[in-house]
């Protein structure tokens, strides 16, 4: 089995981020005009909801089972055991979430009224027991993985164009969603018989597993609380109109954080091993290298949108979505905040079994967010739900932070921060500019805005000499050296 290299792995997975930019970028701007708000919100509350049973169905084997794997992966019996281990206790959990869930449907009127949407949906979560994404990220297979999403996504994009014309296909639409994320899922499951077997070699240990299962569980429960439980609360408190804004917000939000996370992803297998390995130079390396690019990546980014709210909400959600521009404004630190906090509690804390601490942040930050929910939906709808997001973050990266204070500085002390406030000082000035001298229409000024903003940041991070952008161009200009 061949394990490629993280700049590898990165590139693979930014493939696949990109894609989860691009498409959305394609297919919301479309779904949003011909579901409208309403529509939208139907669609997002189920998806919200399904959410919940799908973390009670899979517990916390999608962030252990890749810790647990790649520690193994180089025995292939051990790891083969492993992995039967994991989806006998996958579908014990799955065949009691669909009780529960069938139960839910049934009982609830808002739920019973939209069953269609909720059956399609439970079905996605049933299949999602057959991905197993956590064995091949533990064997950084990025290459099929990206391959295998890429595929999916644009049979996807055919089908919403072929099949969505009109506001009554939100069931239709909700289909496709489900699709777009569980048609790899099968393939997945028969393309690991290349690296594992499903043969019984040995008596099962169950026990081994259990208690890091729940307090991952524990984990993903909590940080499901403040991620989706807005969405429901909302629904609730306001309706489905409001639910669209918000998930208008959230899209933009969504996408950001997935391309600053991608790097983060390709790196919890790798330093598991490391910690293993107990290669604590290469360990700390590696993480004060996710830092700086976070920080890099998230600063503009936050700062783009915060100043471009409207023209992006324009250009995605079309005419109608005005009540989803103070959200994203509200929202868009969380994009650097949750950067952040991935590293420090998934790429640091979680490889070295600090897992308690991890989920400590965890409920903090969901106590936070469901108090602030209940205070400010009321008075302020979606606004108030990004507000309390925006909180709850915070406080989880605040006391990860606190439980991190004694190696702070070695983990950070690639970032030259200096440099990154000059460049967002200086492409933030150029960018109020453009905003208010240029009128071109959503997409143009978002065109001419993007190449002007991150045209200035990037030229003052190369003439500060930020050492980080340094080392890109360094080996970008030293291949095409080589080449030559």
């Amino acid at each position: 089995m061949k394990i490629h290299s993280v700049k590898f792995n990165f590139i693979m997975n930014f493939i696949m981020a990109a894609s989860s930019i691009v498409f959305p970028l394609i297919t919301f701007p479309y779904v949003s005009r011909v579901l409208m708000a309403a529509g939208n919100g139907k669609v997002a509350t189920a998806s919200a909801v399904i959410t919940y049973f799908n973390m009670f169905a899979s517990l916390g084997i999608p962030t252990y089972g890749i810790r647990a794997c790649a520690k193994v992966r180089d025995d292939k019996d051990k790891l083969s055991q492993t992995v039967q281990e994991l989806l006998i206790i996958n579908s014990v959990t799955m065949f009691i979430t669909c009780v529960a869930f069938v139960f839910t449907v049934a009982l609830i009127p808002e739920f019973s009224a939209e069953k269609e949407l909720y059956v399609i949906n439970g079905i996605g979560m049933v299949l999602n027991m057959f991905a197993i994404t956590w064995l091949y990220n533990a064997l950084e297979q990025y290459a099929y993985i990206t391959t295998c999403n890429l595929l999916v996504k644009v049979v996807s994009l055919v089908l919403m164009f072929l099949l969505v014309r009109n506001p009554d296909d939100y069931i239709i639409y909700g289909g496709i969603t489900v699709f777009a994320s569980c048609a790899s899922y099968v393939f997945n499951f028969v393309y690991a018989f290349r690296f594992i077997s499903f043969k019984k070699k040995g008596p099962y240990n169950f026990r081994v597993h259990l208690k890091p299962i729940f307090r991952f569980f524990a984990m993903s429960a909590a940080t499901n609380v403040y991620t989706n439980l807005d969405v429901v609360m909302l629904r609730f408190m306001k309706g489905d109109t409001e639910v669209g804004y918000y998930n208008a917000a959230i899209k933009v939000k969504t996408i950001l954080v997935t391309l600053i996370t991608s790097l983060g992803t390709v790196l919890l297998p790798r330093l598991s091993y490391y910690v293993k390995q107990n290669a604590k130079e290469q360990f700390y390396s590696m993480i004060g290298k996710a830092v700086n690019f976070v920080v890099i990546a998230g600063v503009p980014l936050t700062i783009y949108f915060m100043l471009y709210a409207d023209e992006s909400i324009l250009f995605l959600a079309g005419e109608g979505y005005e009540g989803a521009v103070m959200p994203m404004v509200v929202l868009m630190p969380t994009v650097l905040l949750i950067g952040l906090s991935n590293i420090t509690g998934i790429q640091v804390l979680t490889p070295q079994n600090m897992e308690q601490k991890v989920l400590n942040s965890i409920i903090a930050g969901a106590v936070t967010d469901f108090v602030l929910n209940l205070v400010l939906i009321p008075g302020l709808a979606s606004t108030g739900a990004g507000l309390a997001t925006l909180a709850a973050e915070a406080v989880v990266l605040a006391i990860q932070c606190v439980y991190l204070k004694d190696i702070l500085r070695e983990i950070t002390r690639e970032v030259c921060l200096w440099k990154v406030v000059l460049a967002a000082v200086l492409s933030a000035v150029a960018g109020i500019l453009v905003k208010v001298s240029v009128d071109l229409g959503a997409f143009l000024t978002l065109l001419v805005s993007a190449c002007v903003f991150f045209g200035v940041y990037g030229v003052v991070l190369l003439v500060t000499r930020e050492k980080f952008v340094w080392e890109i161009l360094d080996g970008y200009l030293g291949k095409l050296r080589g080449r030559t």
